[in-house]
């Protein structure tokens, strides 16, 4: 399999009030402003009214925990309880970043409440012998130690069995979560996910540590005379738990991690938590910037369990006060940090040494299994390789057996052969219902669109890749496997990099989902000192991971700047002209100097041949052509009552994949006119309330003997054909005939129908969640449509246009 060519998609030129770029300016004390102010108007930041809370969490006002409604209040009340009646409590996490920062602000939160150790303990799952969320067996643990109720952190949403068989051993369970919700509330005394809430709820974005902190705030609230420490002294560790977890920083999001990293910043010096110092001092950070946890405390979190499979004593490293016992697990972390840099390496080439053996023409989601790779860092490499290819990427060790595995609906017990990895998506696609259309052949899975962990036997894992790769194609064609796409923010010179414009920038932090690392295009420069090394574990011992460092130099300067490529090898740098997209970053404690020093981070390099010019500056394939767009793109999403074109091709339909915006390209192609993208924004309803008013118009349908058109019927539940056809297939599991004449749709009630929610049968219960899956997933394409930038759009109707696609009929893909 060749690697895809990436798209390159160039920073577009937009216009930026004057009036809020001198605002801007006047946050950036050592410039101007304008190129901060350029990044923030075109991520949406354009008026003062946004731009204070966006900068200063002073001027936020968060939500309060109360917000969450009943669930919540039931949660507290239930606390209470266990609090006045002496109960044993104990935190079930989680072993990633989020999942133990969570349960370190349960420990510690909770613990002013309940005696740590005597009236409150935690347990977290092996990553590389168990899967996420819930398990009997340790339920049974608990159950024995005389444990009555659990509060989940997260984790837990989708355990129905295991929630069931804890209701059997007198176990009440509280769950806090943030993944995918199931069809139907599990019999928990209390859930809190913010996927109950709105998309555009200030909460929720909310990650698990988020969650977790959001429910001890509202214990301080209704009993504010137990705890001893204050609230915010919990808010370092939800920074470090938000950030790492690669959450959308929106909101009480941004607001949390802006508030957390100001106290992460003082362990340095102050430290409350040695645990923390010390994994600071030894990636070299000051616990300042969001980096500081996404390069540097996070991974060396999720190190332990990728490695050693136990993660317990992370909670121990993040919450103990004692400052030698801390020194000693943080040297632990970071050997295993460096240990797993060497491991992912390793499993990396494997990986794309079986990567030959596929057609990328015909493969949608890659699939590869491997009785060898560490079932720790496979959702890692999955990840690269997801990015790298432009494929949804499952990864799968095949070596288990024995050892129970499983979450949500298909938990069970496994047997020999278990084949457990993880999952990444790309490109917009929701990974997490690719992977559920296959249950059947699942053991355990869990997750959310981008990522998740699975099993099932390793016999039926060829079957499950055709599957999958199957439903991959029905649902998005073949049109929506996109190259790569990276995006650069701004264009500037070699002279502009260091401090005052990595100041300015840093007005944008923190970084998040929706709010990148600004990525900076220079063109036309070239290396000096390209060097490569592999790095060092704490014994000097050489690890199989590389890193290349050079001097950047353009037309502009008469010094080299520094910089790191990570990953890769001197002779991957080439030389003569080049064109790069970095990231500018701050080392604080660089490798060989005394002083700090800023420097970039490479993302990507293509050569310049000595005639480009002109150059194409969207796809990296044919970059030295002089092709053009011949009309550009309008977006009519929001404002519609804009001035328009006298002709133009609108595309109202909200598309569902991208070969509906192929239709309209091509359709404006052929009239050489502009295209306008007008389409309505996504319905507010959830999937559920969706499948509550079909079955009310059913049962009006029935009852008038009325008939309704099928788009009609689309149009007033916001969904597509394939969604209507599940959506009558469950109304007939439920009790309904239907006939369609004419594109008219009849519907008569030939036994009682049972309720929107029924659960009665399986049968009926499998079609309702077929149908809110279907709906849940078409409802992510549309929102992904709604909010993608018009410049990347614009990007692929280039792409498409100088791709010579026919006129009289749409290509598929590229």
């Amino acid at each position: 399999m060749t690697v895809p060519e990436p798209i390159w998609q160039l920073p577009s030129n937009v216009t930026v009030d004057p009036e809020f770029m001198q605002v801007v300016g006047d946050y950036a004390p050592e410039s101007d402003g304008h190129l901060a102010a350029q990044v923030l108007w075109s991520r949406g930041i354009r008026s003062v009214e946004q731009l204070a809370p966006f900068i200063h969490a002073e001027a936020y006002v968060p939500t309060p925990a109360s917000a969450f409604g009943e669930e919540m209040d039931w949660a507290i009340a239930r606390l209470v309880t266990a609090h006045a009646s002496g109960e044993l409590v104990a935190i079930w996490g989680d072993f990633d970043a989020d999942g133990i920062t969570a349960t370190s602000v349960l420990w510690d939160g909770l613990g002013e409440f309940f005696t740590q150790g005597d009236r409150l303990s935690y347990f977290i799952p092996n990553r590389l012998t168990e899967s996420h969320g819930l398990s009997m067996h340790g339920l049974d643990a608990l159950a024995e130690q005389g444990v009555t109720l659990i509060v989940t952190c997260d984790t837990g949403s989708t355990n129905h069995a295991e929630i069931d068989y804890a209701s059997q051993l007198g176990i009440d369970i509280i769950i806090t979560d943030h993944h995918t919700l199931p069809a139907h509330r599990p019999d928990v005394t209390a859930i809190i996910n913010p996927r109950t809430l709105p998309a555009n709820h200030p909460l929720a974005h909310l990650s698990g540590v988020a969650v977790a902190y959001k429910l001890v705030e509202a214990l301080y609230e209704a009993q504010p005379d137990v705890p001893t420490r204050p609230l915010t002294s919990l808010l370092d560790l939800v920074a470090i738990g938000l950030i790492a977890d690669l959450v959308e920083l929106t909101g009480d999001c941004r607001y949390l991690a802006q508030m957390g990293i100001r106290q992460l910043q003082t362990q340095v010096k102050h430290s409350t938590r040695p645990g923390i110092a010390a994994l600071l001092k030894y990636c070299r950070r000051s616990g300042d910037r969001p980096t500081d946890i996404s390069f540097g405390i996070g991974p060396r979190i999720n190190a332990i369990s990728r490695i050693h499979g136990d993660a317990h004593f992370c909670v121990d490293l993040l919450t103990s006060t004692d400052v030698e016992h801390c020194r000693q697990l943080a040297e632990a972390t970071e050997l295993a940090n460096l240990r797993r840099k060497a491991l992912q390496r390793d499993v990396e080439q494997q990986v794309t040494l079986k990567l030959a053996e596929l057609d990328l023409s015909t493969t949608g989601v890659i699939v590869l299994a491997d009785a060898q790779w560490s079932v720790g860092v496979l959702g890692l490499v999955a990840g690269q390789i997801a990015q790298t290819y432009g494929r949804p990427t499952i990864l799968l060790n095949t070596s288990g057996s024995g050892a129970e595995s499983g979450t949500g609906a298909f938990a069970s017990n496994t047997t020999p052969s278990i084949a457990r990895g993880s999952a990444r998506s790309v490109n917009g696609i929701n990974l997490y219902e690719l992977v559920n259309s296959q249950s059947h052949l699942l053991l355990g899975f869990g997750g959310h669109p981008f990522a998740a962990g699975l099993s099932l036997r390793a016999e039926d894992v060829s079957l499950f890749a055709d599957a999958i790769n199957q439903e991959f194609r029905a649902r998005y064609g073949t049109a929506i496997a996109q190259r790569p796409i990276l995006k650069a923010d701004l264009t500037v010179r070699v002279a502009e990099l260091g401090r005052p414009l990595f100041r300015e920038l840093a007005l944008l932090e923190p970084y998040g989902m929706g709010n990148p690392i600004p990525r900076l295009l220079i063109r036309h420069c070239w290396f000096k000192k390209v060097w490569h090394r592999k790095i060092q574990d704490l014994s000097n011992r050489k690890l199989n991971y590389i890193k290349t460092t050079f001097d950047l130099w353009d037309d502009s300067v008469q010094q080299g700047f520094p910089g790191t490529w990570w990953g890769h090898y001197k002779e991957e740098v080439p030389e003569g002209r080049c064109d790069v997209i970095v990231e500018l970053d701050y080392n604080s404690a660089p490798q060989g100097r005394d002083t700090p020093q800023y420097e970039v981070r490479l993302i990507a390099v293509r050569p310049v041949p000595v005639t480009a010019s002109p150059y194409r500056e969207v796809d990296s394939t044919v970059t030295w052509s002089a092709f053009k767009p011949s009309q550009p793109l309008l977006d009519r999403r929001i404002v519609q009552s804009a001035p328009e074109p006298s002709e133009m091709v609108e595309v109202r339909q909200r598309p569902a994949t991208w070969r509906d915006f192929y239709e309209g390209i091509h359709q404006a192609q052929r009239q050489n006119a502009p295209l306008a993208i007008a389409f309505p924004p996504p319905t507010d309803q959830t999937p559920v309330e969706i499948w509550q008013t079909l079955v009310g118009i059913a049962k009006f349908l029935s009852r008038s003997q009325a008939s309704v058109s099928i788009e009609e019927l689309q149009h007033a539940l916001s969904i597509g054909g394939r969604s209507l056809q599940l959506g009558l297939s469950a109304l007939s599991a439920i009790g309904f005939s239907f006939s369609i004449a004419e594109d008219e749709l009849t519907l008569a009630a030939e036994l009682p129908p049972s309720p929107a929610s029924s659960n009665d049968t399986p049968a009926s219960l499998t079609h309702i969640q077929a149908f809110i899956a279907a709906v849940s997933e078409e409802q992510f394409r549309q929102r992904f449509f709604h909010e993608v930038p018009t410049s990347t759009l614009q990007a692929i109707a280039d792409e498409f246009l100088h791709s010579n696609a026919p006129t009289d009929g749409l290509r598929t893909g590229h």
